[in-house]
C-alpha cells in the first residue's frame, strides 16, 4: 500500500503536466486541422514571432524531456517486469525455433529422402519394397538429420557471431561432402543442397566478419580474430586489404583530436601526429606478420600502404609545421621537425619497414628553402653591419643566441678561446655557429655538401665585401660574383686593412671549420669550443671538409692578393701615376755623382718601413697566428720583387737604354736586392720564391753589365761590406744609428774589391 501511494505520489505533477501537454496537443488531434495551412500561417511568422516559437518550441522539447525521465521512475518496477517477459518470450522462441527446426529437417526427409525410382521395386515377398507402409518403417540416418539441421545450425552460430564454431561446422561440412563424393552414400541432390548451403554461409559469414572489420568500436583483438577468420575462409587478400583500412580509419579518427594552428608550435604537432602516424604503421605491420606470416603478396601490399601514409604524413607537417618554417628561414625549427619525424619513423625499421628515405625525399625541398632563407639572411644581415663597420679589431660582446645559451663574453672572460674581430665579422661568426646548432638531419638529408658549399658562398661574398673596403679596389672588385652593389664602409688606415685580413684569416682557418665540424658524424658533441679539441680535429674532419678549408683559404687569398697588390702600387707609383722604380735611378748614376752615401734606395726604405709598421700592428692583431702574419709581409715583399721582375720597360732601358748600367749603378742595385734579402731574412718572412726571383734579377743586371764589355767581379765589393751597409740601413731606418769602427770607409768600397769573395749568384751572372 505504500509504494502504491508513493507511486500516486509521484505521479501527480507526471499527470499535471501530460495534461497539459494534451491540451497542447488538443489542436492538432481536431478533425478540421489543416496542415498546408497551418504551415502557411506559420511561415509567414515575423522575426519576433519566429524567435517566440523557437522559444516555445524548446520549452515544450525540454517537457517531453522531463516527462519522460519522470515515466521511467514512474513506471520502474513496471520496465523490470516487462523485461523479464521479454526474456521469458525470447526463450519460448527459441524453444519454438528449434522445434521447427526439427520439423523442417523431417520435412526436407521426406521431400529428398524419397527414392521414386525404388517405387517400381518389390521386396522378396512380392510388395513394394519403398512403399508408404515400408518408409513409414524407416528412420533417417544420423548424417541426414545433420544435413537437415546444417544450415539452420550455421544461421544461430552466425547470428551469436560464435566465429570459431561456424567455421569449424564449415569444415565438417566440407569434409562431408569430400567423404559422400567418394562414398556417393547421399542423393546428388543432397550433395548439392549441402554444396549450396557452405558457399552461401561461407560468404554470409565473410560478409558478416568484413562488417565487423570495417566497423571504428572493433577492438584489436576482435579485429585479429576476424581478420583471421576471413583469411581462413579462403579470402586472404580481402582479409589483407581490409586490415589495412581498419588502421586506417582508426588513426584517421584519432587524428579527429588534433587541430593544428598558425600558432601552435611546430615540433609539437610533429611529435603528435608521428606518435599517431608511426604507431598505426607499427600495428598494422605487427597484425599483417602475426596474421599473414611473411608471404611476399602481402608484404608488399603492407610495404605499399605504409609508404602512403609516410607519404600523407609527410604532406600533413609540411603543410601545418615545415612551411612557415622554411619561408623564414628558421633552419632549427624545420630541422627539429624534421628530426622527430625521422625518430618515430626509424623505430619501423625494426619490423622490416625502412619508410626513412621516403621521409627524406620528401622533407628535403622545405629543409633546402629554409637552408637557403637561413644563408640568405646571414649574408644580408652581414653585409649591412660591414655598411657601418669601423673596422676595429674588439673581443665578441655579451649576446644570446637563439637556442638560449650564451655566445660568448667580454675580453675579461676567463676562457682561453676568445678572439678579436670588427663588428660586422662578430655578427658573421656568431650568426653562423648559431646556423649549425641542431644540424643532424642535414647529414641524413645528404644535405651536408650543400650546406657547407652555400656557406662558402655566403663567406666570398662576405670576402667580396672586405676587397671593397680597400681603397682603390672598388672598381676592380665590384662586378665580382656576389659583391653586387652593397655599399661598405672604407678601410683608411693601415691598421683597418689589416685588420680586414685578421676577419679573414680567424673565419676562415678557426671559426669556421670549428662550426663546420658539427656536419661530420664523427664529431656529434657539445665539445667544439674547447680547444684542446683543436689539434684532434685536424684528424677528424672528413675529406670533405678539408676541401672545403682550402676553398676558404683561396677565397680569403683573394683579400690578401689584392691588399698586397695595392700597397706595392702606392710603394711603386706616385699620386701623379709616376713610378719610383724606374732604369734612370740606376743608369744615371754614372758621371753625375762625386761621391756617395751608400744607402738602399728610397723605394726600398720605404717598404722596409712598411713593412715594419705592418709587423707591429700584425703582432697585436694576430696573437696566436703569427705564422699569417708572416705569409703577409712575405707575400708583399714578393709582390714588389715580383713586379720589379716582370716590368718589362725596366729592364728595356736596363738592356738596351740610352745609356749602359755602369758600375755605380750596378752596385746600388745590388746593394737594394742584398737589403731585401737581408731585412726579409731577420724578419723571417724570406721566402724560397723570393730567394729566387731575387737572384733572377741580379743575374739580369749582371747580364747586362758584362754586355756592356765589363766584368762585375772587377766593381763589386764584397759581400760582407753590403751586408754591412745593410744592417746599418736597418739599424738607422729603424731608429737605431750604429757607430762606425773605423776599419773600414762605407763610402770608399773599391778600397776593398776582392772577386774572390764575389757570391755564387754573382759569379753565376758574370758567366
Amino acid at each position: 500500500m505504500a509504494s502504491a501511494k508513493t507511486a500516486r505520489s509521484r505521479g501527480t505533477p507526471v499527470k499535471e503536466n501530460g495534461a497539459k501537454l494534451e491540451e497542447g496537443l488538443n489542436f492538432f488531434k481536431s478533425d478540421k486541422f489543416d496542415a498546408q495551412n497551418y504551415v502557411q500561417s506559420r511561415c509567414s511568422l515575423n522575426e519576433k514571432e519566429i524567435k517566440h516559437l523557437c522559444s516555445y518550441l524548446l520549452d515544450l522539447k525540454k517537457a517531453s524531456a522531463e516527462e519522460m525521465r519522470k515515466s521511467v521512475y514512474a513506471n520502474y518496477t513496471a520496465f523490470i517486469r516487462t523485461s523479464k517477459e521479454i526474456s521469458d518470450l525470447e526463450g519460448e522462441l527459441s524453444s519454438i525455433r528449434k522445434l521447427m527446426s526439427t520439423q523442417t529437417a523431417l520435412i526436407h526427409g521426406l521431400a529428398e529422402g524419397v527414392n521414386i525410382d525404388s517405387l517400381t521395386k518389390t521386396a522378396p515377398d512380392g510388395s513394394f519394397a519403398n512403399s508408404p507402409s515400408a518408409f513409414e518403417d524407416k528412420e533417417p540416418s544420423d548424417l541426414e538429420k545433420w544435413l537437415v539441421e546444417f544450415p539452420d545450425l550455421l544461421d544461430v552460430l552466425l547470428a551469436e557471431r560464435r566465429i570459431d564454431e561456424a567455421l569449424a561446422l564449415l569444415d565438417e561440412g566440407e569434409r562431408v561432402v569430400s567423404e559422400e563424393k567418394e562414398t556417393k552414400k547421399l542423393s546428388a541432390a543432397m550433395l548439392s543442397s549441402l554444396q549450396t548451403s557452405i558457399i552461401e554461409h561461407r560468404q554470409k559469414l565473410a560478409d558478416q566478419l568484413a562488417e565487423a572489420a570495417c566497423q571504428p568500436s572493433t577492438r584489436g583483438s576482435e579485429l585479429r580474430a576476424a581478420i583471421s577468420a576471413l583469411k581462413k575462409l579462403g579470402d586472404g587478400p580481402r582479409a589483407h586489404t581490409l586490415l589495412m583500412n581498419a588502421h586506417l580509419q582508426r588513426y584517421k579518427y584519432n587524428m579527429q583530436s588534433l587541430r593544428p594552428s598558425s600558432t601552435s608550435y611546430g615540433g609539437a604537432y610533429t611529435a603528435a601526429l608521428s606518435q599517431l602516424v608511426f604507431s598505426a604503421i607499427a600495428q598494422a605491420a605487427s597484425d599483417s606478420i602475426a596474421i599473414f606470416g611473411g608471404e611476399p603478396a602481402y608484404t608488399s601490399e603492407l610495404v605499399m600502404w605504409a609508404t602512403k601514409q609516410t607519404e600523407a604524413f609527410a604532406l600533413l607537417v609540411k603543410r601545418h609545421a615545415l612551411a612557415s618554417s622554411a619561408a623564414a628561414g628558421g633552419l632549427r625549427a624545420a630541422a627539429e621537425c624534421v628530426q622527430i619525424a625521422l625518430g618515430h619513423c626509424s623505430l619501423l625499421e625494426a619490423r622490416g619497414l625502412a619508410l626513412c628515405p621516403v621521409l627524406l625525399k620528401l622533407f628535403r625541398p622545405s629543409v633546402e628553402q629554409a637552408l637557403n632563407a637561413n644563408l640568405k639572411r646571414i649574408e644580408e644581415s652581414t653585409a649591412a653591419l660591414a655598411a657601418a663597420d669601423d673596422w676595429i679589431l674588439t673581443y665578441p660582446p655579451v649576446t644570446t643566441r637563439q637556442s638560449g645559451r650564451l655566445s660568448s663574453t667580454g675580453a675579461g672572460n676567463t676562457l682561453a678561446f676568445q678572439h678579436k674581430l670588427t663588428s660586422s665579422a662578430h655578427r658573421f661568426n656568431l650568426m653562423v655557429q648559431d646556423f649549425f646548432e641542431d644540424v643532424g638531419p642535414l647529414l641524413s638529408m645528404q644535405l651536408g655538401g650543400q650546406t657547407l658549399e652555400g656557406l662558402f658562398q655566403v663567406f666570398n661574398t662576405y670576402m667580396s665585401m672586405l676587397i671593397k673596403a680597400l681603397p682603390g679596389s672598388m672598381e676592380e672588385e665590384a662586378d665580382y660574383e656576389g659583391s653586387g652593389n652593397k655599399i661598405v664602409r672604407m678601410a683608411e688606415s693601415e691598421a683597418q686593412q689589416i685588420a680586414l685580413l685578421a676577419n679573414a684569416s680567424l673565419l676562415a682557418d678557426e671559426l669556421l671549420p670549428r662550426a663546420a665540424m658539427k656536419l661530420s658524424p664523427l664529431n656529434q658533441g657539445n665539445n667544439y669550443d674547447d680547444p684542446r679539441r683543436r689539434s684532434s680535429d685536424r684528424h677528424n674532419r672528413h675529406p670533405e671538409q678539408r676541401e672545403w678549408k682550402k676553398r676558404l683559404a683561396g677565397s680569403v687569398d683573394r683579400l690578401k692578393d689584392t691588399f698586397c697588390r695595392q700597397h706595392a702600387l702606392d710603394l711603386i707609383f706616385t699620386e701623379d701615376g709616376e713610378s719610383h722604380l724606374t732604369a734612370d735611378m740606376y743608369i744615371n748614376m754614372d758621371g753625375n755623382v762625386d761621391e756617395i752615401d751608400w744607402f738602399p734606395s728610397f723605394i726600398f726604405q720605404e717598404l722596409f718601413l712598411k713593412l715594419n709598421r705592418m709587423a707591429t700592428l700584425a703582432a697585436d692583431m694576430f696573437v696566436g697566428r703569427e705564422r699569417f702574419a708572416t705569409l703577409l709581409l712575405m707575400r708583399l715583399t714578393e709582390t714588389v720583387i715580383l713586379w720589379l721582375s716582370d716590368d718589362q720597360s725596366f729592364w728595356d732601358d736596363i738592356e738596351d737604354g740610352p745609356r749602359p748600367l755602369g758600375p755605380l749603378g750596378l752596385q746600388q742595385f745590388y746593394l737594394d736586392m742584398k737589403f731585401v734579402i737581408c731585412f726579409a731574412s731577420q724578419g723571417r718572412f724570406l721566402s724560397r720564391i723570393l730567394n729566387r726571383v731575387v737572384g733572377e734579377i741580379i743575374s739580369k743586371a749582371m747580364a747586362a753589365f758584362v754586355s756592356t764589355g765589363m766584368d762585375p767581379n772587377n766593381v763589386l765589393p764584397e759581400d760582407e761590406w753590403f751586408n754591412e751597409v745593410c744592417q746599418d740601413a736597418i739599424e738607422r731606418l729603424s731608429g737605431k744609428p750604429k757607430g762606425i769602427n773605423g776599419e773600414r770607409e762605407l763610402n770608399s768600397p773599391t778600397a776593398s774589391v776582392s772577386a774572390q769573395s764575389i757570391s755564387s749568384v754573382r759569379s753565376h751572372g758574370s758567366s
